[in-house]
């Protein structure tokens, strides 16, 4: 028996992979990718809270998030709603980059480690 669980898994990568209690969190883009950067930072952290909860845990035990933005001007804005959303926490040590995207409409990603409880 693996000591390594692999959640929503495809040939490419895992959503969700869980070692020696903590939990990997793929890069999280929006599902819909149309809306500003408020929508999709909301559409991420959605997505994040989803997996985070299928892994057993939530954003409270959250260790580290990377913050991959395509432009680095908009991170004022998706700060606002990130904030917003860790009001009732602490928030976990985390980097914010400016990156190339894999489309041009995406607008930021975010990669989540936590912990188990």
């Amino acid at each position: 028996m693996s000591d390594i669980t692999y959640l929503r898994s495809n040939e490419k990568l895992s959503r969700i992979v869980i070692h020696s209690g903590i939990v990997y969190l793929c890069g999280q883009v929006a599902t819909d990718t149309s809306g500003d950067i408020e929508e999709q930072t909301r559409s991420v952290i959605a997505r994040i809270e989803d997996h985070l909860a299928e892994a057993g845990t939530d954003k409270t035990r959250m260790l580290f998030c990377q913050v991959h933005i395509r432009d680095i001007t908009l991170a004022p804005r998706m700060n606002d709603v990130w904030n917003a959303w860790l009001s009732d926490c602490t928030p976990p040590a985390r980097c914010c980059v400016q990156a190339e995207m894999a489309r041009p409409e995406i607008l930021l990603e975010i990669q989540v480690t936590a912990a188990l409880p």
